[in-house]
């Protein structure tokens, strides 16, 4: 069927554009929502089929609702704001020692709860770190979106992405760390000093001087404690194997349901404050997946990798990490994620080359303000505070940052 094919694969470029542009301020997941409906209402993809593509994504689902939970939570009961107090005392009234605390913490987050984490939990923090200095916040929010991505594959509960890359076949976390150690050193590295040359300028200011440290809250203790307990919980949990999804929501729910009895107050506002609209956006990327992978361009990856890895071994892995690298920025990382575990699945592919398909899902999407499912909620967040961020700033951006990146890891991998 060439012409659903045409349909199926212009309909996924028209959600594309509407998500990066947002014309009339569309919100991003009416127009994947949009798209996927009606792939689905003109017969493109089968009810049954994009139900099942829908309920692939629900430990995704409950992962995001339960790191949004939790930011929010932080937000309200004041732990942001006392952590953002705490990082401009320590900054000492320099901007660069603020920009390299942020990148610090930034990523160990990333590393031990995740680059959506960094995204929800942390971005946050650091505008209202920024705003206690009274500091242009943009090269510190840049900051929170690129280290996202950028050591997102140090530990495979770095990025879900990952996950959904090996499926049932994850290698042990010793094989991993051997794999991915140098790479993820040579991402985060590059991405720092990129970053530290192209802000330099915005560096060069003194900040506030913060002198008292505010109160923290009972609430705020116990939000931090659920902080805590959820990040060991999910190393305990990746160390087993296991879903990352339903025991991040326990934890979050547990968080809530403690502080608020604690308080004998009402939930409700949390729950209010949490963007719900990630989820139809990731569940209508979901469906239009399944739709491209309807049209055969799995199968045909697949054994094109397969060929590749065969005939140019030392090629293959630089084809492979630079091609998912790019269409992650067109079609977003979670469904490329999802393909590319397809690939995997499908093709007898070599360690390198796997590793190259991990490498361009986690810091291809550098690129451009689509490319991450992270970055989307990072500028979800980035808004929430009234600070806009165009598609095209962060194109002109990235496009200096994610390069040397991944070229980079791919050379070490």
């Amino acid at each position: 069927m060439p012409h659903a094919s045409l349909i199926i694969w212009g309909v996924s470029l028209l959600a594309t554009l509407g998500i990066i542009t947002r014309p009339l301020r569309i919100p991003e997941y009416v127009w994947a929502l949009a798209a996927a409906i009606g792939l689905v209402a003109g017969g493109l993809i089968a009810w049954s089929s994009a139900l099942a593509a829908v309920l692939k994504g629900t430990d995704v689902y409950l992962f995001l609702v339960g790191m949004m939970l939790l930011a929010e939570l932080a937000r309200r009961e004041g732990l942001f704001d006392w952590l953002a107090t705490v990082a401009a005392r320590q900054a000492c009234g320099s901007a660069q020692r603020l920009f390299d605390l942020v990148f610090v913490v930034g990523t160990v987050v990333t590393v031990f709860l995740s680059n959506d984490a960094t995204a929800v939990v942390l971005t946050p923090a650091v505008y209202a770190a920024t705003r206690a200095a009274r500091v242009n916040p943009l090269p510190y929010l840049f900051v929170c979106a690129f280290i996202a991505n950028a050591a997102s594959f140090v530990l495979p509960i770095s990025n879900p992405a990952n996950l959904v890359i090996f499926g049932k076949h994850m290698p042990p976390l010793l094989d991993w760390l051997a794999m991915f150690s140098l790479p993820s050193v040579a991402a985060i590295a590059m991405t720092y000093l990129v970053l530290r040359l192209t802000q330099r300028r915005h560096l060069q200011q003194r900040l506030q001087l913060v002198e008292q440290l505010p109160r923290l809250s009972a609430g705020a203790r116990l939000t931090a404690c659920g902080l805590a307990v959820t990040a060991v919980l999910l190393l305990t949990v990746s160390a087993l194997d296991e879903a990352l999804g339903l025991p991040t929501f326990l934890a979050a729910v547990t968080t809530l349901a403690v502080v608020h009895l604690y308080q004998r107050s009402n939930p409700w506002p949390v729950c209010k404050g949490v963007a719900w609209g990630v989820l139809p956006l990731v569940a209508g990327l979901f469906v239009l997946v399944e739709g491209i992978g309807q049209t055969g361009v799995t199968g045909q990856l697949a054994n094109w990798l397969e060929q590749a890895a065969r005939h140019a071994p030392a090629q293959a892995h630089w084809w492979a990490g630079g091609l998912v690298a790019l269409a992650c920025n067109i079609g977003n990382n979670l469904p490329i994620g999802l393909l590319s575990g397809s690939i995997n699945e499908l093709a007898h592919l070599p360690p390198t080359v796997t590793g190259a398909l991990v490498v361009g899902v986690d810091l291809g999407p550098n690129l451009s303000v689509t490319g991450s499912l992270a970055t989307l909620l990072w500028l979800i967040a980035v808004r929430r505070e009234g600070v806009e961020i165009s598609a095209w700033t962060f194109l002109k951006l990235g496009a200096v940052v994610m390069p040397p990146a991944l070229i980079a890891a791919l050379w070490l991998l």
